[in-house]
């Protein structure tokens, strides 16, 4: 048996293998590009001005002045996503994503079917053993 310290360290550990990957590489680099362009990071602080006007203008029910910013944060959106550094970015961000998925969905299918096994269950039908032992119309061992 481990104890929920102990996993979490082996977490912990886990998390910094993570970090030293290809894709964790990749998403620190193009991080990094972003933050140096100063087109990119002029576009930004105007999308997040935009972005806080749009909700001044929604609470205080300007509907007209809400649809024209609503426009205006599109226009920058497309713009940012029409630049190379930003879909690198984006890409990065996605494959760092990817990465973490795989890890949680190994994890989570590991202790199903530990515990499927452990329990004299079948893991091509996804039953525990108590599942199995309990329902109609199975042969009991």
């Amino acid at each position: 048996m481990y104890t929920k310290d102990e996993i979490v360290k082996e977490a912990k550990a886990l998390g910094s293998m993570i970090a030293e990957t290809e894709q964790v590489d990749f998403f620190k680099k193009a991080e990094a590009k972003i933050h140096e362009n100063k087109d990119v990071r002029e576009k930004m602080a105007s999308l997040k001005s935009l972005q806080k006007q749009a909700v001044n203008f929604q609470n205080y029910g300007k509907e007209r002045a809400y649809q024209m910013t609503e426009e205006k944060i599109k226009k920058v959106e497309a713009e940012l996503d029409e630049m190379p550094i930003v879909n690198q970015f984006k890409e990065s961000q996605g494959q760092v994503n990817e990465l973490l998925q795989m890890v949680s969905h190994a994890i989570s299918q590991t202790v199903t079917n530990e515990v499927i096994t452990s329990t004299g269950g079948d893991i091509l039908e996804g039953e525990t053993g108590a599942a199995m032992r309990n329902m109609p119309n199975r042969k009991q061992d």
